[in-house]
């Protein structure tokens, strides 16, 4: 068990710190083509792989984090990551920063071997109406072709 939580806290910082740095390349090595990020606002949202990258270094930056308490369950071929976060973040320039709780699910690929995020949900309260509506217009699904 503590390898595999070593292994996966290192694998979560590199993950985050890709994120601070708009490293698109890192952010790709460790994030699954299947990802989705999914935020419990009032209604939920979600991204895609696509919209992730595309919207991670410029649209939705992350400034700094602080993990908590540390949760990992190894269920083989896929690990559940979950902690108490304090982030400071936004969304086209609305500040998104606080404290949330995140689940992040890593699978190991079959061929390469590697681990890769599949799935995070980031959820806390949140009382902001605007929020759901930003989170939306990231998705690149729903916009038109250019």
């Amino acid at each position: 068990m503590a390898d595999i939580l070593t292994l996966i806290e290192t694998l979560e910082n590199r993950w985050m710190r890709a994120w601070i740095g708009g490293d698109a390349k890192t952010l790709k090595s460790l994030t699954s083509r299947n990802f989705r990020l999914v935020v419990g606002s009032k209604p939920s949202v979600l991204l895609d792989y696509k919209s992730w990258i595309d919207a991670a270094a410029e649209r939705f930056p992350c400034r700094a984090y602080r993990f908590g308490e540390i949760y990992v369950r190894n269920l083989g071929s896929v690990t559940i990551f979950a902690t108490q976060l304090e982030i400071e973040a936004s969304i086209d320039g609305h500040d998104w920063s606080g404290r949330m709780w995140v689940t992040d699910l890593w699978k190991k690929g079959g061929v390469r071997r590697s681990w890769r995020m599949v799935e995070r949900v980031m959820s806390r309260p949140e009382d902001d109406k605007d929020v759901p509506a930003a989170i939306r217009s990231l998705q690149l699904w729903r916009r038109p072709k250019r």
